[in-house]
């Protein structure tokens, strides 16, 4: 059982930078892959970034993001990060932190466990 809790969130011009923070519970939380995800309203819940499990802690990204964002994990503290860097307004969405034993994926529907989400908003 793995659970998460996302924080970090918040308003920020076009341009800026947050960095999400997800905190992780349970005790083989290197054993399970991350991700992040995000949906905007009216909108599709869509990957956004993903780091394999403690093995090689591979990183992946959505096209989008790429060069602008950075996922990284700290398996001793059980914490998964989400830097984001020259945020745009579409990148406005709540963005949810979620778990998978071992395997990445990039479909959401394959994930086990699922933060509350934190809402990020950019504004122009």
């Amino acid at each position: 059982q793995v659970q998460l809790v996302e924080s970090g969130g918040g308003l920020v011009q076009a341009g800026g930078s947050l960095r999400l923070s997800c905190a992780a519970s349970g005790r083989t939380f290197s054993s399970y892959a991350m991700g992040w995800f995000r949906q905007a309203p009216g909108k599709e819940r869509e990957f956004v970034a993903g780091i394999s499990w403690s093995g090689g802690s591979t990183t992946y990204y959505e096209d989008s993001v790429k060069g602008r964002f950075t996922i990284s994990r700290d398996n001793a503290a059980k914490m998964v990060y989400l830097q984001m860097n020259s945020l745009k307004p579409e990148d406005t969405a709540v963005y949810y932190c979620a778990a998978r034993k071992l395997m990445y994926s990039s479909s959401w529907g394959e994930y086990d466990y699922w933060g509350q989400g934190t809402q990020v908003t950019v504004s122009s």
